[in-house]
């Protein structure tokens, strides 16, 4: 299996599909690259290259002690970036990735980077502080954290608002929430839990001020897990060259006509 090592020597898996420009996948909590699958083999089946990486902790990965936090995140895939010698980059990070998306334009520019998509993004800043109002209180993040104290029944529940199948008229199959909850089972607890503080505390604000290439913002307005008002809705304020598209009625993870109209979003923004 493909690896690159980090500054500490952990290894990063990756998968590398197709050819042509590249096109470079942060995946969300509590999951690993696999949950790209469909975009990599849509954008490698478009004379793309599609690279998706499992994040520290995650997956095939390292289960590394340290490091599970935005900036080591964000490091890790200046790595990938420089290791494998890309440019002409666009960035596409869902949920927590696309806080490590965010975060590696702050720490490294865009020198490597034509062009960004955050869709269901955590920044700016999930928790809402007395300076900073607009995210969660922190009681919301510690549920997630207790939650943890049995994560395979907990991951079971959360795949229902994170498809959004706890809304009427929902139908979600089986397979795709067992899929989700088999993924997230990949994740080591440690890391599992410390990637909670690292997606909602951490303040992106001042890196999303600093983006210089186009970036196209994707939310559904019934996302139950990173909600648009908390979100993408503050980014777009705060980027000098982004579109928000908004998806009606679409939760936070995709599936259904909600993948099928990202599949065709993220195609049309590509070079």
């Amino acid at each position: 299996m493909p690896f690159i090592t980090t500054a500490d020597n952990a290894q990063i898996f990756y998968k590398d599909w197709g050819d042509g420009q590249p096109v470079v996948f942060s995946h969300g909590w509590p999951l690993n690259a696999d949950i790209w699958d469909p975009q990599l083999k849509l954008v490698a089946d478009h004379g793309y290259r599609g690279i998706a990486h499992d994040r520290r902790g995650h997956g095939r990965s390292t289960q590394t002690s340290g490091g599970n936090d935005m900036d080591t995140y964000a490091d890790d895939l200046a790595a990938l970036l420089d290791t494998l010698d890309l440019t002409g980059v666009t960035l596409v990070g869902h949920s927590t990735g696309g806080g490590e998306v965010v975060r590696y334009l702050g720490r490294h520019g865009t020198a490597r980077v034509a062009r960004v998509v955050l869709r269901g993004a955590v920044p700016p800043h999930l928790l809402g502080t007395s300076d900073d109002p607009g995210g969660a209180p922190i009681e919301v993040f510690d549920q997630l954290r207790a939650g943890l104290a049995d994560r395979s029944e907990f991951y079971r529940g959360l795949a229902e608002p994170f498809y959004g199948n706890n809304r009427p008229g929902a139908n979600v199959s089986q397979g795709v929430r067992d899929a989700f909850w088999l993924i997230s089972m990949t994740v080591g607890l440690k890391a599992a839990y410390e990637c909670i503080a690292a997606f909602s505390e951490t303040n992106m604000t001042g890196d999303l001020r600093g983006i210089d290439v186009p970036v196209l913002l994707s939310h559904g307005d019934d996302d139950q897990i990173v909600p648009i008002q908390a979100s993408s809705e503050r980014s777009i304020k705060l980027l000098p060259n982004a579109t928000l598209h908004v998806h009606p009625g679409a939760p936070h993870g995709l599936v259904g006509k909600f993948q099928e109209d990202f599949n065709k979003e993220l195609l049309d923004f590509l070079p």
